[in-house]
This record gives structure tokens, sequence and C-alpha cells, in this order.
């Protein structure tokens, strides 16, 4: 297992690199000028060419692309071509509020998605079966920004249990946690009613099994059937959409931080992208692939502690 961990870890390099030449070939290949941008209406060309000049946009694009290169190896990502701050500075608190959001969001997601299925499983072809697979064929055909402007209007301004919007604090507060429940939520449905499909037929699947006859006919009990046979082995797939999932939360949360003022990263990214801030887009992008790579790690790692025949030797 060493040695695997190792081994994705150096192939994380060549990774890193080509996500880092495909964000800088995009971004240099959209029209608009930074340097114009940040000049202003009515600038002269002179002026623009200065600007131009001091943010290094002058030089070749492969000498700009070699020196990102060098300064990302020096863990060191620029300064921002709008503000002039170190970008890993602006990034930093963003990615935090982005990746504490996501992880909220995956956690309501289980909590609702993995009963919701099992019990869809086992009572098939009920009501409650029917009931859960309308919810889940909802969550995912419900936009995000008309479920979280729902949300927000019951819940803060007609009920006003929640904040409608902004991050408050820290999550482990509970003035943070509250201002967090909303975003999570409307972030979390979507995946929620995906795993919990997932989760139904991976479990009708197995429960449909020789093996699983074999420990009924011993007589364990169904509780023991579903949930130390059963579900371990149907927890592969559910992983692994759980960890596709996840990436999603993080690169597709710009809709949820947009309608909630969240001072997250994928916000900031589109922001950036509007006054062609190449070097803040280019840090961000490193971010999140960095986290998703990561997240993959995680999960070909889970796959090993599950089923004790999956071996990374």
């Amino acid at each position: 297992m060493f040695t695997y961990i190792v081994r994705r870890l150096i192939y994380l390099v060549p990774i890193l690199i080509g996500v880092a030449f495909i964000s800088f070939m995009i971004m240099h290949l959209i029209p608009g000028d930074p340097a114009r941008v940040m000049a202003g209406i009515g600038a002269s060309e002179a002026d623009v060419q200065a600007i131009r000049t001091r943010l290094g946009l002058d030089r070749s694009l492969p000498e700009q692309f070699g020196t990102f290169l060098l300064g990302l190896a020096r863990g060191d990502l620029g300064r921002s071509l709008r503000t002039r701050l170190p970008v890993m500075e602006e990034i930093r608190d963003r990615y935090f509020a982005t990746i504490s959001l996501a992880f909220m969001a995956m956690v309501f997601g289980l909590i609702i998605s993995i009963p919701l299925g099992i019990f869809a499983a086992t009572k098939q072809y009920s009501i409650f079966d029917n009931i859960s697979m309308l919810f889940a064929i909802g969550g995912l055909s419900a936009p995000a920004f008309w479920l979280g402007l729902m949300l927000m209007y019951y819940l803060a301004f007609v009920v006003r249990i929640f904040p409608p919007s902004g991050m408050a604090g820290y999550p482990w507060t509970w003035i943070g946690f509250k201002s967090y429940v909303l975003p999570a939520i409307t972030l979390g449905i979507p995946s929620a009613a995906m795993l919990a499909r997932l989760t139904r037929s991976s479990i009708l699947e197995v429960l449909r099994q020789d093996y699983i006859r074999t420990a009924r006919s011993k007589g364990l009990g169904e509780r023991v059937v579903l949930f130390r046979h059963a579900l371990r082995n149907a927890a592969i797939p559910i992983i692994t959409m759980g960890g596709i999932q996840l990436g999603y939360m993080l690169g597709g949360s710009v809709v949820v931080e947009t309608v909630f003022s969240w001072p997250g990263l994928g916000r900031y990214i589109v922001s950036a992208i509007h006054f062609r801030d190449f070097t803040v887009v280019q840090g961000g992008v490193m971010f999140l692939a960095l986290t998703f790579v990561f997240v993959n790690l995680i999960v070909d790692v889970l796959y090993g502690a599950i089923d004790p025949r999956i071996r990374y030797d």
C-alpha cells in the first residue's frame, strides 16, 4: 500500500503540469488584455504598454509558463495582476471556505442518501421506495439557484432559523455552523439524490447474490445480513461516486457561492476570469486539481480497507 501511495504521488507531478499548461493556454486564448482592463477606459497605449511590461505580459508565452512552473516548484504562485497581492494569500481563506462547504455538503449527502437508499432497496416497489426515488429525481432536476433561493426564503425570511447569506465564522462554532447549513443543503441535495439511487441499485444487486442466500440460510438476522454482508460489498461504487461528487462540489459550487454570497474559491476564480487575472485563475485551478487528485487517492485507499480482496502490490 505504501509503495502504491508513493507511486500515485509521483504521478501527481505530470498531472499538475498538464493542468497548469491547459489552464495557462486557455486563459491566454481568451480575448482581452489584462493590462488594458487594469489601465481603464481612456488610458493611452503607452500606459497600457507600461503595465504590460511591469506585469511581465510582454514576454513570450513559453517564458511566462516557465516562470509560472518555477514558482510553482517553490510553492510560489506569483502575485495577482489586479491586486498585486500574493496569490497564495488571496486563495488561502477562500479555499478553506470552499473545501469546508463541500465537506459539509458531502456529509449531509451521505447522511441522507445511504439510509434512504438502503430502506428503498429493502422495501422495493413499496410506497417508501416510490417516495424516495421521487426525492432522488427531484433532487437531480432542481436547479441549484432555485433551490438555494427557496431555502433562503423559507428558512431565513419566513421561519428565520438560519442566516440568509454570508459566512459568519468557522463551522465548529454555532454561529458559523448556522451560516453553513443553507448552502451545504443546496450543494448536497443533488449529490444525495445521486448517491441514494446508486445505493439502492447496488444493494439490490448484492441482495440477489448467492452468498446472501447462504447467510440467510445459516439463520443470520436480516439486519446482520444487510449491514455486515450486503452493504460492505455494495460500498465500492458508492465510494467511487462519492469521490466524484466531492470533486463536482469543489468545481461546481460557483452558483451556490453566488446565491449565498459565499466567499469561496469558485466565485473568486470566476471574478478573476472576468478581470483576466491569469495568475489567480491558474493558482485556483491548481488548488482544486490538487484536492481532487488527493480525494481520488483516498478513495483508492478506502477500496482496500473495505474489500480485503483488493491489493495494490
